[in-house]
């Protein structure tokens, strides 16, 4: 089996996601695509925590090395 490429970006990674875990609750798969289908969601997870934790980096460096709350009010 051919392994699997990495994402094109966060969001191809949450759409294949998405695809992935409404294939999954049909429950009309074969044991072994399940479990393909599974070990690919955990991968995908992984590249989105990854991103996701990459994007607060950045905002840190940004914002002076400190998250502030959002203050919904002064965003308008």
């Amino acid at each position: 089996m051919a392994k699997p490429t990495k994402p094109a970006s966060f969001e191809a990674a949450m759409s294949e996601l998405e695809a992935l875990i409404a294939e999954m609750e049909r429950g009309d798969a074969p044991l072994e695509t399940a479990l393909l289908s599974y070990k690919r969601g955990g991968e995908l997870i992984r590249y989105c925590q990854e991103q996701l934790a990459a994007a607060e980096q950045q905002i840190k460096v940004l914002d002076g090395d400190s998250l502030k709350p959002l203050d919904l009010e002064e965003a308008e």
